[in-house]
C-alpha cells in the first residue's frame, strides 16, 4: 500500500504553488506594486487601527450607538484612505533623513524603488477619492475635513521645528472624532471635543513609546520628539498622559450616564496602559514598540465598552 504523505502531499504542495502563483504574476506584471504597498504602510495596518478606534468611538457616540451604513462606510474607508495619504506624505518630507534611520532605512523613497513622481500620483489619487466620499455628507464635515490634511501635512516638518511634533499628530489622528460628530448631528458637541481631547493626549503617549525606538538615531541627526524632550522621565510622561486620557473618559461617562460595559471597556484598557509601563521599563527599542503596539487592544477595549453599553 502507498504510505499516506505520498498521498497527500503531492496534492498539497501543488496547491501551495498555485496559490503562489497568481501573487507572482502580480509581481511582475506590477513591479512596483510592493513598493506601493510598503509607501502607504497597507502590509502594517496597526496605523490603520490606532486611527480607526477613536473615530468608531465618535460615530458611535455620536449617533447613540450603531451610525449606519453611510456613515460608517464613509469613515472607515477615509481612515484607510487618509492615513495611507499620510503616510506617503511623512516619507516625501522625509526621503532624505530615512535612511539614516534603521528603522525606516528601506523604505522606498529612502532606497530610491520609487521616484517622487510616483509617491505624488499615488498620494493625490487617494486624496480625491477620500474627498469623493467626504463630499456625501455636510458642508462642516467638509470644511473640518480640509483642515485635517492641513495639519496632518504638516506634521512630518514639525519634527526639525519643535520636540512636541506628537501633539500635532495627536490632532491629526483625532480629527476623525469631530469630523464624526459633524456628520452625525451637523455639530461639534461638548462630548465630541471632550472625546478629542482624551484622543489626542492617548496619542501622543503612544507615539512617544514609538519615537523612543528611533530615539538614538532621531538624536544623532538631529530630529526633534518627545521621546528626546522627555529622556529619563519617558516613563513617568507617558504615565501622567495615560492617566489624563483615562481621567478624560471618565469624564465623558460623566456627560453620557455611560453604565457599566463602558466602564469595563474603559478598566481593560487601563489595565493594558499598566501593562504597557511594564513593557517599557527597560526603555529598549523592543519593549517600546511592544508597547506601542498594544495599544490597538487599548483601542478595541474602549470601543467594545461603548459599543456594548449603547446597543
Amino acid at each position: 500500500m502507498p504510505r499516506i504523505s505520498s498521498l497527500i502531499l503531492p496534492p498539497f504542495r501543488r496547491l501551495v504553488r498555485s496559490i503562489g502563483q497568481p501573487s507572482k504574476r502580480l509581481h511582475t506584471r506590477f513591479p512596483k506594486l510592493p513598493h506601493f504597498i510598503a509607501l502607504t504602510r497597507l502590509n502594517r495596518p496597526i496605523g490603520i487601527g490606532l486611527l480607526l478606534w477613536p473615530t468608531l468611538w465618535g460615530l458611535w457616540m455620536a449617533n447613540g450607538g450603531w451610525p449606519g451604513w453611510h456613515l460608517f462606510t464613509v469613515f472607515t474607508l477615509g481612515v484607510i484612505l487618509t492615513r495611507s495619504a499620510g503616510c506617503i506624505a511623512n516619507d516625501l518630507a522625509d526621503r532624505d533623513l530615512d535612511g539614516a534611520v534603521t528603522r525606516t532605512a528601506t523604505r522606498p523613497l529612502a532606497t530610491g524603488a520609487l521616484e517622487v513622481s510616483d509617491a505624488l500620483i499615488l498620494m493625490g489619487t487617494l486624496l480625491l477619492i477620500a474627498l469623493t466620499l467626504v463630499l456625501t455628507t455636510n458642508t462642516l464635515t467638509l470644511n473640518l475635513a480640509v483642515l485635517a490634511v492641513i495639519i496632518a501635512g504638516t506634521y512630518p516638518f514639525m519634527k526639525r521645528l519643535t520636540y512636541m511634533p506628537q501633539a500635532v499628530l495627536g490632532i491629526a489622528f483625532a480629527w476623525g472624532i469631530p469630523m464624526a460628530f459633524a456628520a452625525s448631528v451637523g455639530e461639534v458637541t461638548q462630548l465630541g471635543w471632550l472625546l478629542f481631547v482624551a484622543t489626542a493626549v492617548w496619542i501622543v503617549a503612544y507615539d512617544t513609546q514609538y519615537a523612543m525606538i528611533d530615539r538614538d538615531d532621531d538624536i544623532r541627526i538631529g530630529i526633534k520628539s518627545t521621546a528626546i524632550l522627555f529622556g529619563d522621565m519617558d516613563r513617568v510622561m507617558i504615565g501622567a498622559l495615560q492617566a489624563l486620557f483615562i481621567i478624560c473618559l471618565l469624564l465623558v461617562a460623566r456627560i453620557t450616564d455611560a453604565g457599566w460595559p463602558y466602564f469595563a471597556g474603559v478598566f481593560a484598557g487601563g489595565l493594558l496602559l499598566l501593562y504597557q509601563q511594564y513593557l517599557i521599563r527597560r526603555q529598549s527599542r523592543e519593549g517600546s514598540f511592544a508597547a506601542f503596539l498594544n495599544n490597538n487592544w487599548v483601542g478595541l477595549a474602549i470601543f467594545s465598552g461603548i459599543a456594548i453599553d449603547l446597543f
